[in-house]
């Protein structure tokens, strides 16, 4: 049968986005398909009162990887934001992650000996290996930082108690005993000039790209295109729900422009409590330094849900039985010759992007000599 294309690629997220650069870069004929009006993923941006909008919440790139670093780069200039968010329990502000400055809040300790000491005290209530999300916290952290700044936003965001999460959820926290609050580690930062919707843009630049397609619904003439299929969307979905629905938990957000130039003071403030309805408020002028209108912001309220068809999944939940059944489309997905699956969906994983971008890379290499 002669093909279109040489690769049919559903999802123009950064999975789809990176593969389809690189088969087209090396000779292949390449169709890129998304069922969203937008390509990007979940990392679309959108310019509001000259500010980039993160529409599906906050994308911070960061990662250790310096070829995946080096790759980004090749599509966008990035800033030097870092992530420093704050926790605000009811009413009372905490830096994050849990650092110095943390603690000195909570106890007000000044020594990182002293900070140790009082974590080491509260740890030895939890004996014997930890049973569910909230011992394995208290072990790690001891009982104060739990209470006030793990107990009330985890439940929220899973949307059960965590005595009744599994203890693998938070097996690691980050505890520093320097006075640092960037948040992640990796020594690579930023996020990038001009928003992710442009630096995807430019990936796909030289693509046929069809958007509002829905390959589920269109599955039959679709593969009729091409030779190849690259997947990134439900693994579930794909088999038609034969053994079940994978569990996610989803976000519903809550976007206001607001009259004055600067709400909160950071990119992120976490409440912590478990009255307030939502986790978080994100305003996304500060990711680029105060960029935009000198006298509007946006400000997103997140507030978690649990996931129900047509709603968008993010966190896939990866508890036992949710594992076990994926395992069931994992064994199914990996004997088809013709379809490559890809991304945190097909995969049932939470991926940074610097993974979803290493993983792609690595797809296109173990693929691109077939």
């Amino acid at each position: 049968m002669a093909y279109t294309y040489d690769y049919l690629i559903v999802g123009a997220g950064p999975f789809g986005a990176v593969f389809a650069h690189e088969m087209h870069a090396a000779g292949k004929k390449v169709l890129v398909i998304d069922r969203r009006d937008h390509i990007a993923g979940n990392m679309y941006t959108r310019e509001t009162e000259g500010i980039q909008f993160h529409v599906y919440g906050p994308h911070i790139f960061h990662t250790a990887d310096k070829e995946v670093w080096d790759y980004v780069q090749r599509f966008a200039e990035f800033n030097h934001f870092r992530l420093t968010p704050v926790a605000n329990y009811k009413g009372k502000l905490y830096n994050l992650p849990f650092n110095m400055n943390t603690f000195y809040q909570m106890w007000g300790v000044k020594t990182p000996a002293e900070a140790s000491a009082r974590i080491e005290e509260q740890r030895r209530e939890i004996t014997g290996e930890p049973r569910n999300l909230e011992e394995q916290a208290v072990s790690l952290v001891g009982r104060d930082i739990y209470e006030t700044l793990i107990k009330g936003y985890t439940e929220k965001q899973w949307g059960r108690k965590c005595t009744e999460l599994p203890a693998f959820i938070i097996r690691r926290l980050p505890v520093r005993f320097t006075f640092d609050n960037n948040y992640f580690n990796h020594p690579f930062q930023g996020i990038p000039v001009g928003g992710y919707t442009k630096m995807t843009e430019r990936m796909l630049a030289g693509i046929e790209v069809r958007l509002e397609t829905d390959y589920l619904k269109e599955r039959a003439a679709l593969e009729e295109l091409a030779e190849r299929i690259v997947y990134t969307g439900p693994v579930d979905a794909f088999y038609e729900y034969r053994f079940g629905t994978l569990e996610y938990r989803s976000l519903r957000f809550e976007t206001e422009t607001l009259d004055c130039g600067n709400y909160q003071g950071v990119a992120a403030v976490n409440y912590t409590d478990a009255e307030t309805p939502y986790t978080r408020i994100i305003e996304h002028k500060h990711f680029e330094f105060g960029a935009g209108n000198p006298e509007k912001t946006v400000i997103t309220k997140e507030h978690p849900q649990e996931w129900k068809e047509g709603d968008e999944p993010y966190y896939p939940v990866n508890n036992e039985k949710n594992q076990k059944l994926y395992e069931q489309y994992k064994a199914l997905a990996d004997k088809e010759e013709r379809v490559i699956f890809g991304g945190r969906l097909a995969e049932y994983k939470y991926y940074d992007m610097d993974q979803v971008i290493r993983a792609a890379l690595d797809a296109f290499r173990n693929h691109s000599c077939t």
